[in-house]
């Protein structure tokens, strides 16, 4: 048995008031599965279970995954995808990571997150 991530993506189509911007939430969830196709069911039927359960959320149907390198704990890398892209730094950033339209908080600057921009 491995583990695996498995990365799905849910649309909230309740928009945003006037706007009708959709909301897209990316959720990743760890599963011990004996090889990539029995993970992928598994997170499959938990992402149809978890949009039922929220008002206006739908399944997108688009997952990926990811077997572990080692047994899950402290620093285990439990996700990675990689793109090519001709961006720079910056414009890939934005595009992808940090448009502005994140719902997330504001760390310590004092501290080194990454998700701070600018991180160590």
């Amino acid at each position: 048995m491995s583990w695996f991530c498995v990365r799905a993506v849910f649309v909230f189509e309740d928009g945003l008031g006037d706007q009708r911007a959709a909301t897209y939430e990316e959720r990743l969830t760890l599963w011990q599965a004996a090889d990539l196709d029995a993970a992928m069911a598994l997170a499959e039927g938990d992402a149809v279970d978890y949009a039922r359960c929220l008002d206006g959320c739908v399944f997108s149907g688009l997952m990926q995954a990811y077997e572990l390198p080692e047994e899950p704990g402290h620093g285990a890398e439990v996700f990675s995808l990689m793109r090519d892209s001709a961006l720079p730094a910056e414009k890939y950033l934005n595009t992808f990571f940090d448009t502005g339209r994140e719902r997330q908080g504001v760390t310590d600057p004092g501290l080194p997150w990454i998700a701070r921009r600018g991180g160590p």
